[in-house]
């Protein structure tokens, strides 16, 4: 499947993310040679967040090992390359990992490994510094895996940071991980005419003795 080079700025720096043709999305999709709907095709206005934030606070990623779930197509993966010591960037299909690996070369970014993760299914021995999510919580029938995911990270005293658009459906899941914040901020995007407002959550377990 062919692509082209978007170019995103934070803080300074400059990201190519390499993204599918839409013809050609298109053509794959109604020749059913893709699995599911290709959800991953589009940066979506969290993962733009997420980067934003990583870039604007690298010292929460400088030197750590750091893994992004549901990355589809990697942008706060790619942003965080840049500080940390190495990045898994999964997500359980593999088509927008192939994107993913174009777009490290791109950025002469050596220390990204691309792995098939599917977070219902999370490995117990797969333990990191950093989760990284954007977007995540939109379908109520997941909250309950994912509450599940976030209990294991922060048993292990990962710090997860969470990016998620302000939608009524997933206020509830939000405010039951507020305890654990430790920073938050809030980011307003467009996506066409549209204003969309992201909150990034730092969530973190402060009883480390």
């Amino acid at each position: 499947m062919r692509g082209r080079f978007s170019t995103y700025s934070f803080a300074g720096s400059n990201y190519q993310l390499y993204t599918p043709v839409t013809k050609d999305l298109q053509e794959a999709w109604m020749s059913g040679s893709l699995k599911d709907f290709p959800y991953w095709s589009k940066c979506w206005p969290s993962a733009i967040a997420l980067s934003d934030f990583i870039a604007k606070n690298q010292a929460l990623i400088q030197d750590k090992h750091v893994l992004e779930l549901a990355a589809g197509l990697g942008l706060p993966s790619l942003v965080a390359a840049r500080f940390a010591k190495n990045v898994i960037t999964s997500d359980y299909l593999s088509e927008p990992l192939s994107f993913v690996k174009i777009s490290a070369a791109e950025n002469n970014i050596t220390n990204i490994e691309t792995r098939i993760i599917n977070w219902h299914n999370q490995p117990s021995d797969l333990l990191v510094d950093i989760v990284l999510l954007s977007d995540v919580n939109y379908n109520p029938d997941d909250f309950e895996t994912l509450d599940r995911l976030f209990s294991f990270f922060l048993q292990q005293h990962t710090l997860i940071i969470l990016s998620t658009p302000q939608r009524i459906m997933a206020r509830s899941f939000v405010e039951k991980w507020l305890p654990f914040k430790t920073m938050q901020e809030e980011f307003m995007l467009r996506e066409g005419e549209e204003e969309v407002w992201v909150s990034v959550l730092v969530l973190e377990r402060r009883d480390r003795e």
